[in-house]
């Protein structure tokens, strides 16, 4: 009886979380097609035919090149559901921070495609050219080699003497960090002269640095971190995104893609035996595990970070966010209206979450409670800087004055009471904090905009 009691809990939890999960999806979506209704009717393209209102809604991306500047550009990356410049009906993921600066890309990747073919897109899309996403990769997990095609590059001049500031949210700091390993291993076909000083510095804003217990909740295998529960939140986004992908339905794609195009899971490619093939799990992402998930759990991650390196003339910052607090000894929220509906369940559920006792642990000296600070998405320990498999330099900041100037190649770290969301979307929900955060990641890229002081001119002396 115990156990029938536990299971339909489990499916009431399940039924609730996904509820929430859609509404809250369907708001942003509905937000975004509003939005792009109003600017339709202002512009009054309205009454256009429908290729030219393509046509109108295209100008809203991001002109190739448009960076030119002696000052290198701020690359803001979004994490996973995340979207770049132009999705969503102009709709800003990083809630208008980009307005900031007048010299920042925010460039659209998969939201749920893997850590490594978003590292990928990311060097195409500022370089230029057919995004390729290796050819023993693809063959491994089964996907075309290439990908989509950036006739120019949003920054072409990128190399060592035109360095980049990367901001990573989520799952977009590891995205930055790949790609930064990637530079040092010259693992791009036809760039040869790729090294770790293309990126000048690298801030990470509530990052997956280690991965999170979350995804145990959400549908993945604790045994593995990889395969995927049969009941699950996970499940029921994997089914929603394989036929979303496999209706390919030309306008709901260009306000949001999920990044599979290169699996060809399309109507037009697949056919049906393809959608029943990706349903049944023969085929597709989520079987061979070339998607975003299996690197945010705790196993993925280490196993990412066993190829990444701090480098040692790059600048590197974390935020950290915290929604929990202790009350008699126990985690729990640390508040009820401080934290968005979508991830209040999630902070109690994984300041609560126990390794399974019948599984080896993830790690050598893994510790239950070292994870219980938490965001609703990510753990706060996960978040200060790398270190699994193996702890990178790092200093705890209190205040930032203590630790200026700062010096390459150390990850300072930051707490701040926020949940995984304060920073995006909604500007609203931080107040004041959101215009200091930001402020301070801005000020901080352009007080390190070069390595050495630029060359003085002659006639001019250095201040």
């Amino acid at each position: 009886m115990k156990r029938f009691w536990y299971g339909m809990l489990r499916v009431v939890e399940l039924v609730v979380s996904s509820a929430v999960h859609l509404l809250y999806g369907f708001y942003i979506f509905s937000t975004a097609v509003a939005s792009d209704l109003s600017q339709a009717l202002t512009d009054a393209s309205f009454f256009l035919p429908i290729s030219n209102r393509k046509a109108t809604h295209s100008i809203r991306e991001e002109e190739p090149g448009h960076c030119r500047s002696a000052l290198p550009p701020i690359v803001l990356v979004h994490g996973i559901f995340g979207f770049g410049k132009g999705r969503l009906g102009g709709l800003s993921y990083f809630a208008g921070a980009e307005k900031k600066d007048d010299h920042v890309l925010v460039p659209d990747l998969g939201s749920l495609t893997s850590i490594h073919d978003r590292a990928r897109e990311l060097f195409y899309y500022l370089k230029g050219g057919r995004v390729d996403y290796g050819e023993e990769h693809s063959k491994v997990y089964g996907h075309s080699q290439f990908g989509r095609v950036y006739d120019k590059g949003h920054y072409p001049e990128w190399d060592e003497q035109h360095p980049i500031h990367f901001v990573g949210h989520s799952a977009g700091a590891q995205v930055a960090r790949l790609l930064q390993q990637m530079l040092a291993d010259k693992a791009f076909e036809g760039y040869d002269n790729t090294n770790e000083n293309w990126v000048l510095s690298l801030t990470s804003l509530s990052g997956a640095l280690n991965g999170t217990t979350r995804t145990y909740l959400d549908g993945m295998q604790p045994e593995d971190g990889r395969s995927l529960k049969h009941v699950s939140l996970l499940q029921l986004c994997r089914l929603g995104v394989i036929v979303y992908d496999w209706l390919d339905i030309p306008w709901l794609k260009s306000y949001y893609n999920f990044g599979f195009d290169h699996f060809d899971m399309s109507w037009r490619k697949s056919g049906i035996w393809g959608l029943l093939d990706c349903l049944l799990g023969n085929t597709g992402p989520f079987t061979s595990g070339d998607w975003i998930l299996p690197d945010l759990t705790l196993q993925g991650s280490i196993k990412l970070n066993s190829s990444l390196q701090t480098f040692p003339n790059t600048f590197y910052f974390s935020y950290a966010t915290k929604r929990t607090t202790k009350f008699m000894g126990i985690t729990m929220p640390s508040s009820v209206l401080g934290i968005h509906p979508l991830l209040f369940i999630r902070v109690l559920q994984m300041s609560q979450w126990r390794h399974p006792s019948d599984i080896s642990p993830p790690y050598k000296g893994y510790r239950d409670e070292d994870w219980e600070d938490n965001d609703g998405a990510l753990n706060t320990i996960s978040m200060t800087h790398p270190r699994l498999p193996v702890e990178h330099p790092n200093h705890l900041v209190i205040d930032e004055s203590d630790f200026s100037p700062l010096q390459p190649g150390i990850w300072y770290y930051k707490i701040v009471e926020a949940d995984h969301i304060s920073f995006i979307i909604n500007r609203d929900r931080a107040g004041m904090q959101f215009d200091l955060m930001y402020d301070g990641i801005f000020q901080r890229c352009r007080k390190h905009a070069f390595r050495t002081a630029p060359p003085t001119l002659p006639n001019q002396s250095q201040n």
